[in-house]
């Protein structure tokens, strides 16, 4: 289900007028849906329902309790709950009572995202790595918006040794493209989307392409989404938990490699100097050593998964939703 089917599906369950927390909480003892925000998923029904009142939508309609909060109901449902309860007569004041307890739900992190990703990068022939802020030099927040999240290499598949070493005696930059990656979890809302899309824009400056890349994006975002993606040329792509189901919503424009910044990003970070090191390797072996060298590329990237039955138990013991 969606969030907004959840909600329906659980006020036809309880029929009386309901506080959002309620509903939240009948959400999750049935498994109507997968929250995937950690902090507070509660407040998600608690702005869904609201929008509902909001936009108009007949199918809900609230009362505002003696306590002052207003709880929520379906219209068709009008019947069987009573006019007395509906006008809040005989209730007992309880705004000094304690508000419904919010249940918790076990939740993933965004790194736990990140073999997917890696997963879904391998099946497209694209070498992967995730390069880790905290290990870089000069710590300081302002580097979300220096580094990406992960980094990708593809090369240019030619069919015969001749028309690939006409092509490196051209230019060595024709045979590869960089990517770069921004993960998320999940983005709801217009203010997550342009926070998250302008950090993709500011630490993929340097690659050939840039990603924004989340679990979950919201329906309503695709217009701004298509707008930003017209505008800047950083490609959308909304991660599956089965990797290959993964799509490119929005592709990303393609661009020179900026190698003042990839200077920079070296200096500051090992991992992402090294993947650079390794994919240097790759392309000035000589033919006898390009096996060797594909090989040590492939070990030092991310691991990926070798079978269906690997994702499945993954996403299962990181609480990853399986079915979205």
């Amino acid at each position: 289900m969606t969030v907004k089917e959840a909600i329906l599906k659980s006020l036809e369950d309880l029929i009386v007028p309901v506080y959002n927390v309620e509903v939240y909480n009948h959400i999750v003892e049935k498994n109507y849906y997968e929250f995937l925000k950690g902090k507070t998923p509660a407040s998600t029904v608690s702005a869904q329902l609201g929008d509902f009142i909001r936009d108009g939508d007949s199918r809900i309609k609230r009362i505002k309790k003696s306590n002052g909060i207003y709880h929520y109901y379906l219209t068709k449902n009008e019947q069987q709950i009573g006019i007395e309860i509906l006008n809040d007569e005989n209730e007992v004041d309880i705004s000094n009572t304690v508000e419904p307890k919010i249940l918790k739900t076990k939740v993933y992190e965004e790194r736990d995202l990140h073999k997917l990703l890696s997963s879904y990068l391998k099946n497209t022939e694209t070498f992967s790595k995730t390069i880790f802020h905290e290990q870089s030099n000069g710590k300081d927040s302002n580097q979300i918006w220096t580094h990406p999240d992960m980094v990708g290499i593809k090369f240019l598949n030619l069919q015969t040794k001749v028309s690939q070493n006409f092509l490196k005696s051209i230019n060595r930059v024709d045979t590869f493209k960089l990517s770069s990656y921004e993960l998320k979890r999940e983005i709801n809302s217009d203010s997550e989307l342009k926070k998250a899309y302008f950090q993709a824009v500011s630490n993929s400056s340097w690659a050939n392409y840039g990603f924004l890349v989340a679990f979950e994006f919201s329906d309503s975002l695709y217009e701004e989404m298509a707008r930003l993606n017209q505008s800047f040329g950083i490609g959308i792509i909304e991660l599956n938990a089965n990797p290959y189901q993964s799509k490119i919503i929005f592709p990303a424009v393609f661009r020179d490699l900026d190698f003042k910044t990839i200077d920079k990003l070296c200096k500051m970070n090992k991992e992402f100097e090294n993947f650079i090191e390794q994919t240097e390797k790759l392309l000035t072996a000589s033919e006898k050593y390009i096996s060797g060298a594909e090989k040590e590329l492939n070990e030092f990237c991310d691991k990926y998964f070798s079978n269906d039955s690997e994702i499945e138990k993954y996403c299962k013991d990181k609480n990853i939703p399986f079915e979205k």
